[in-house]
């Protein structure tokens, strides 16, 4: 069965911002959210390091368990999905999240409030779709995801897809960076 994570080699991120920027055109991120960032530790010191962080469709999902509307839902695949018709915008998600990824738009224009969208939860979705189109008959198509993140970092830091895929290339990323690091000592 396809299981599908983010992983991060932490020794390759420079904190270009592209997995920034690609997540909030790719994906129409509302103003004042973000889906993705990137936590600098020892900033400026020996052993920098740039750690990016979004939803991680957790194995158990604490935001899945925190919300009392059901919003949230864990697919089969690992995906770890919103139904914003159903956020009441409690916040219980939020707090329940070890990687702080339900965000809640800040700002919002009065059109957006208009349509219902203020303090509606928004979080990374590995780039899938919301709402599956319809097979023949009548079942959801459940489509491959693409997490453009991954796809488009520079440095390949950022692995998103399928566990069984992305590991094999996450320990050998891991493997150089550890080798590269003892030749430089």
């Amino acid at each position: 069965m396809t299981t599908y994570k983010f992983l991060n080699v932490i020794e390759k991120c420079i904190d270009c911002g592209g997995c920034f920027a690609i997540c909030k055109d790719q994906n129409k991120v509302p103003h004042g959210t973000a889906r993705m960032r990137v936590v600098t530790i020892n900033e400026g010191k020996p052993g920098e390091k740039n750690i990016p962080i979004s939803c991680m469709h957790c194995t158990d999902p604490p935001c899945v368990a925190a919300c009392p509307t059901k919003a949230l839902s864990k697919r089969e695949d690992g995906i770890v999905m919103t139904d914003k018709s159903k956020c009441i915008g409690c916040g219980y998600c939020g707090w329940a999240c070890p990687f702080g990824a339900p965000q809640y738009p800040h700002g919002l224009s009065e059109n957006l409030k208009k349509l219902g969208l203020e303090g509606i939860m928004d979080k990374c979705t590995l780039c899938v779709q919301p709402f599956n189109p319809l097979d023949e008959e009548g079942r959801p198509i459940i489509r491959e995801p693409k997490p453009r993140c991954a796809l488009f970092c520079s440095t390949k830091a950022r692995l998103g897809g399928d566990i069984a895929e992305i590991l094999p290339v996450y320990n050998e990323a891991k493997v150089r960076s550890t080798i590269s690091y003892q030749e430089h000592v």
